[in-house]
């Protein structure tokens, strides 16, 4: 799976070593990064409005991500009968953490953004840890020199507030901002349900600025590939992903869990499809929160779902 395999002469089990994402190279000079996927952390969470810890969310998803990263030549999926994640496929490295200052939502989103733009001007795609869902905000305005893309959501919430007592930027704004770029061409909102964090009236803005809002009964009445269906074939697709929009019972840790939720293979089955019908330009996963996840459960999903994606996003990639 990376140069540090058995070949080296070092067994380095998961719980052995320093603990990047996927133990894949370190990258603390952001303008020498030279890869295909860079992952950054983005351990922000002043914008929650219920339970907080998703900033410890980056650090738990790569300490999870050391269970897949034993040294194989690759990870051979049977029923696919594919080997991904192999080298020659693509270079992923880590480029640790965007600073965050306590109290500070505008320099902290800035710092978030810098990292983002790095990523992209070294040809790279961003895959960012969360953090709360507000990070997506810097992590979508760092592509504005960037062509246009569809943004696709999965999320219990619709995050489409405009603004609540002046906060704009807070973890139920992401969408409302991303809907107002010229450069997000049109939204998909997957797995909105129940008690929403948004009223009515964003809903009816939400679709009138071009989004598709789904539940997760409407989705399954589809399936993956009705979903598909749904979406502009052959765009250029950036993928947010609130770990709520999961079942709490296989991801509890977060700060505000949802029942009803999606569960692993239909996401997954959904997000290999969409590498095949167009291109993943970027992906955040956010809103872990470790300490209420005491089995372990919520982190491993997350690293195991990213590390899933990307091997499918370098192994169907289009030339």
């Amino acid at each position: 799976m990376a140069s540090h395999g058995y070949a080296s002469g070092r067994l380095n089990l998961p719980f052995v070593g320093l603990c990047s994402f996927g133990k894949y190279p370190y990258v603390g000079n952001w303008d020498a990064i030279d890869a295909d996927i860079a992952i950054l952390g983005a351990p922000f969470d002043f914008g929650t409005q219920y339970r907080p810890g998703a900033r410890f969310g980056p650090r738990a998803i790569r300490e999870a991500s050391t269970l897949f990263s034993f040294g194989h030549a690759g990870a051979y999926d049977h029923e696919d009968d594919i080997t991904y994640l192999t080298e020659d496929q693509g270079r992923i490295v880590d480029i640790g953490d965007a600073d965050i200052i306590h109290t500070d939502t505008q320099q902290s989103h800035a710092n978030i953004e810098t990292g983002v733009r790095a990523i992209l001007k070294a040809g790279a795609i961003p895959v960012v840890l969360g953090g709360d869902h507000s990070v997506n905000i810097p992590c979508i305005n760092a592509f504005s020199d960037e062509q246009p893309f569809h943004l696709i959501q999965v999320d219990a919430h619709l995050d489409f507030v405009d603004e609540r007592h002046g906060v704009t930027a807070g973890h139920g704004n992401p969408m409302r901002r991303a809907a107002e770029k010229p450069w997000v061409k049109g939204l998909s909102q997957f797995g909105i349900r129940n008690v929403s964090s948004t009223a009515k009236d964003g809903y009816e803005d939400a679709r009138r600025m071009g989004s598709d809002i789904q539940s997760v009964r409407q989705f399954r009445a589809l399936g993956p590939d009705g979903m598909l269906e749904r979406i502009p074939a052959g765009a250029r697709y950036y993928v947010t992903i609130d770990i709520d929009g999961f079942d709490p019972s296989i991801a509890a840790g977060t700060g505000t869990p949802s029942h009803g939720g999606f569960y692993y293979y239909e996401i997954l089955e959904f997000l290999d499809g969409l590498t095949k019908r167009g291109d993943i330009v970027g992906l955040d996963l956010v809103e872990v929160a470790p300490d209420y996840d005491l089995s372990g459960s919520t982190t491993t999903l997350a690293a195991q779902l990213l590390l899933n994606v990307i091997g499918r996003i370098h192994h169907n990639r289009k030339p």
